[in-house]
């Protein structure tokens, strides 16, 4: 497990958090002593993820909890950068690096003593008839559901140009294998390891409709298409600002070329353990009521 050693690290944090800015501080001396080019940064810094994205950095370290780590996924993904996670959240299963720790994580990691674990990435579009609106990358999951109103969606999913089902429900969910341990794991589905390029389609409160997640094989393309009365339906991807959408809207999704990549420094069966772990425990302790 020799990897190199990144010369040019951003740290990058998530604004809400009152202690990440102090910590980003002394994780960048820590870097600065040992040789390393280092910038802090919040990941609403406009001109950091401009040269995040144009590939300035070798690594990039996130600061904060999953909804960080998904944050540095979509960033970093298109020009292949790294990232490291260092939980200063109440929930990081994607953070393997706890807050106590990273000073020895990062040196192990200058020495080249860890792994990089390539997590797939959903490519979603929005087309409107024969005019594709918008897209994103995303590494969870996209979601087609109920907006404000109190009722269930009309959604017909197609799997690589053929019909699957029509659902009433509250919403669809398609999901990576990484989103799978996410909402969709919520919602009844199945947990995918995490290695697996594979889509699952996952129900939210199905009405007299199919209400088995399904787990579609490498490659396969998904169409989630809003019918007939849908009041307020709308789509979210990781769960960002969701996007109204009318009738006959289409959500395209597949898997994307690009990858989320991860520095690890524990094998790969820790996923078990660590998912086992989070699941007996309550993640929002501590949380205010």
């Amino acid at each position: 497990m020799s990897n190199s050693s990144p010369q040019r690290v951003a740290v990058m944090m998530h604004a809400s958090l009152p202690e990440a800015a102090g910590e980003a501080e002394q994780i960048c001396q820590f870097l600065k002593l040992r040789g390393q080019t280092c910038v802090c940064a919040s990941f609403s810094d406009e001109a950091m993820r401009q040269q995040v994205q144009a590939g300035e950095f070798d690594l990039v370290i996130a600061l904060g909890g999953d909804g960080t780590m998904l944050r540095a996924s979509r960033l970093c993904a298109l020009p292949g950068t790294p990232v490291m996670g260092i939980n200063l959240g109440h929930f990081g299963f994607l953070t393997e690096v706890d807050r106590a720790e990273w000073p020895t994580r990062l040196a192990q990691l200058l020495e080249g003593n860890y792994r990089l674990e390539r997590r797939m990435m959903l490519r979603a579009e929005h087309w409107r008839g024969e005019e594709m609106l918008a897209h994103w990358l995303l590494l969870n999951e996209v979601v087609v559901c109920r907006g404000a109103t109190v009722r269930p969606i009309r959604v017909s999913a197609w799997v690589d140009n053929e019909p699957l089902t029509s659902y009433v429900a509250d919403g669809l969910i398609a999901a990576s294998a990484t989103g799978s341990t996410a909402y969709a794991l919520a919602a009844g589905g199945p947990v995918l390891p995490p290695e697996l390029r594979s889509i699952v389609i996952v129900p939210v409160a199905p009405h007299l409709s199919m209400d088995r997640a399904i787990v579609l094989p490498e490659g396969a393309q998904v169409v989630f298409q809003v019918h007939g009365h849908s009041p307020q339906a709308v789509y979210s991807g990781d769960g960002q600002t969701p996007v109204p959408l009318q009738d006959g809207d289409a959500i395209h999704t597949r898997a994307d070329a690009h990858t989320a990549q991860f520095i690890r420094f524990q094998a790969p069966g820790i996923f078990y353990r660590n998912l086992t772990m989070y699941m007996e425990q309550n993640p929002t302790a501590g949380l205010p009521q």
